[in-house]
């Protein structure tokens, strides 16, 4: 399987996925640090992918994304964005209600 394949893999098998510099509990940059918290804040289970131990994504999901840089986080097989947007969206709100939406929408999916 190439990277782009396991890349989008990832992304439809994971509801919520965070790819990003290290892991939730050690990120290894800033901007990952401060995008997972805003996630587990958010209360709902995330999958991630830590791009360090992985360089082959991180060469290749810029180019899919059609986004430069990481971390990146992916709700529904859609780039929501990096930590900036991330950030917007959790002080206004938005992420809460777009994280528990497609948590509840996967829960229901799973259970049917």
């Amino acid at each position: 399987m190439d990277t782009i394949e396991r890349i989008k893999e990832q992304i439809s098998e994971n509801t919520i996925l965070l790819f990003m510099k290290g892991s939730p509990k050690l990120p290894s940059c800033g901007f990952s640090s401060q995008a997972s918290q805003a996630l587990m804040q958010c209360g709902e289970k995330f999958a991630y992918v830590d791009i360090l131990q992985n360089p082959d994504i991180r060469a290749e999901l810029p180019k899919y994304a059609d986004w430069p840089t990481f971390p990146q986080l992916w709700v529904d097989g859609e780039l929501v964005g990096g930590c900036d947007i991330i950030m917007e969206m959790f002080q206004q709100g938005e992420l809460q209600t777009l994280i528990k939406e497609a948590a509840e929408k996967n829960n229901s999916q799973e259970k049917a």
